[in-house]
């Protein structure tokens, strides 16, 4: 990996010097568009309006427009300016982890010790797992002042972009609204299919079904030629039926807790979580 960024985080007097490695990589099959009539390569260039001419990455500039006038932003206008000249990474609070709500979450990267002494780096990642808190830090990337969490990943220290407050949108369906009542008997089913379901998380056996299967046609129109129908790559598709059926509740739950235990090599029974709801009925109506 390469560092992206140097600086420091802060903390009181603390000093960490660090370097900044991104933490996520795409892994999507790379794609370009053709001309459907030939495979010719369509490209996009950026042309300016005035002259008509194509202009070099290194000769664009920013601009703002409020509709009537406009004014031009040059590179050294923005380098220019406090907050991204900072290399600091200012933490403002510590919180607990549990505060931060993961919708707010947005890019990951690692920080490495830019020190030979990393005793201070070792110091704060110490300091967050003994408290069980998360710093809150404000610093200045790609022209951007970013909110983030600072966390620590095993030995590692993790920052994570935060949206700020008014990108996250507020959660406003009617459909909602209406008061909705979930019998025992249907809760009680319901954490029985949980339950069937329940493990620890292992990300590494989950892969990107799509991104297989793209790779695999690229791979046998290469082997095949250009004639290569989808189909014949993977299989007939099932046949697509009409709209979804409603079916009520209770008996979708007890299926899906069947088809998890048959799954699991278990026999589907609900009469463990029937005695318990029907107690309950009791207890309601005695």
């Amino acid at each position: 990996m390469r560092s992206i960024w140097k600086g420091s985080v802060a903390f009181g007097l603390v000093n960490v010097p660090v370097k900044l490695y991104s933490a996520t990589e795409d892994h999507d099959v790379p794609l370009h568009q053709v001309h459907d009539a030939d495979g010719g390569r369509i490209r996009y260039q950026r042309v300016c309006e005035l002259d008509g001419e194509t202009v070099a990455y290194e000769h664009i500039d920013r601009a703002y427009d409020d509709g009537e006038r406009t004014v031009v932003l040059t590179k050294e206008d923005l380098a220019a300016l406090p907050a991204e000249r900072d290399r600091e990474i200012e933490v403002v609070e510590f919180v607990p982890s549990d505060q931060i709500d993961p919708i707010m979450l947005d890019r990951t990267y690692y920080l490495e010790p830019d020190s030979k002494s990393t005793k201070a780096y070792v110091l704060l990642r110490e300091t967050l797992q003994a408290t069980d808190r998360t710093a809150v830090v404000k610093f200045a990337l790609r022209q951007r002042t970013s909110l983030a969490a600072l966390r620590v990943r095993g030995d590692v220290l993790v920052l994570q972009t935060l949206l700020w407050a008014d990108e996250v949108r507020a959660a406003e369906f009617p459909s909602l609204e209406a008061k909705v009542e979930v019998s025992d008997r249907e809760l009680a089913m319901s954490k029985q299919l949980v339950d069937s379901f329940a493990t620890d998380f292992t990300p590494e056996q989950y892969t990107d079904e799509y991104q297989v299967q793209l790779r695999q046609l690229v791979e046998a129109k290469l082997e095949r030629g250009e004639a290569v129908d989808t189909a014949a790559t993977f299989g007939e598709r099932a046949e697509e039926g009409g709209g979804a059926e409603v079916i009520d509740l209770m008996d979708a739950l007890r299926k899906s807790v069947a088809e998890a235990k048959a799954k699991r090599g278990g026999a589907a029974d609900e009469a463990e979580a029937e005695p318990h709801a029907a107690a309950r009925a009791r207890k309601r109506t005695g």
